[in-house]
């Protein structure tokens, strides 16, 4: 309850509010407390998005002792007067071991989400999967997820005809073997035109997103990706579910 305290900000709940949110606790939350270990994953419900958050749940629920959750799956809450998200976030966030946040784009009820989990007392937990993600102040080829970033956006420039930007993607291939990057143009395409036949332009996101990923990023915790099949990938460096999350200890 004190956790929904903070949550409401104070506020005095009435009766049939207390029995309401105690009802969610009790169907809820004790598959928190139970020896699995809980990943809460954030992100848009909208489709496509939804798809990837299904991405990320699958491939969590192949490991033996997790319990990956989406917050739109679980019992609502039927108050009128209260912000239940707000209440259902801070219930589900503080017990749950891990936070996972899967990002497309800048606008959405992900976008607030984001807000609250790169501050404590849930930055210690969450981690963060950013599509088509690189700093901003990257000015080289460092990796192969910088060269398919920079081809990703000739290829989706309306000034460059389709030879055009072929030749430059070609160029930038060529560019990265001197950088001693590993990476044929093949490779590129390969991701290219699965996102142009899904007419998937690249992402892009505020100044403040960027920062807020950059801090995860910075922290061994943001992992960018461009396609599905590397959001599969990505999910394995999440921690696993046999040893318990390193910020549970700290608060005991």
């Amino acid at each position: 309850m004190m956790v929904v305290h903070e949550a409401v900000g104070g506020l005095e709940l009435e009766p049939a509010e207390k029995r309401e949110i105690w009802r969610f606790t009790q169907q809820e939350l004790p598959y928190l407390w139970s020896q699995r270990t809980s990943y809460f994953i954030l992100g848009s419900y909208r489709d496509p998005y939804i798809r990837r958050l299904r991405t990320v749940q699958n491939e969590l629920t192949k490991q033996l002792g997790a319990y990956p959750f989406i917050m739109g799956d679980l019992l609502e809450l039927p108050t009128d007067r209260l912000n239940t998200f707000d209440i259902m976030f801070a219930l589900l966030a503080t017990y749950s071991d891990y936070i996972v946040g899967v990002f497309e784009k800048e606008s959405g009820g992900e976008a607030p989400e984001l807000g609250e989990i790169d501050d404590p007392p849930y930055f210690a937990k969450s981690y963060v999967f950013p599509r088509d993600y690189t700093w901003v102040t990257d000015t080289k080829l460092e990796s192969e997820q910088h060269v398919i970033q920079a081809a990703l956006e000739l290829a989706f420039t309306d000034e460059l005809s389709e030879d055009e930007a072929r030749s430059k993607i070609e160029s930038l291939v060529g560019r990265a073997h001197d950088a001693g990057i590993d990476i044929t143009t093949h490779d590129v395409w390969e991701v290219l035109d699965e996102r142009v036949a899904d007419e998937e332009e690249p992402v892009t996101y505020s100044w403040v997103h960027l920062n807020k990923f950059r801090v995860f990023e910075l922290h061994d915790r943001c992992f960018p990706w461009m396609t599905e099949d590397e959001l599969r990938t990505m999910v394995e460096e999440l921690p696993s579910p046999t040893p318990r999350p390193e910020w549970e200890a700290s608060e005991d």
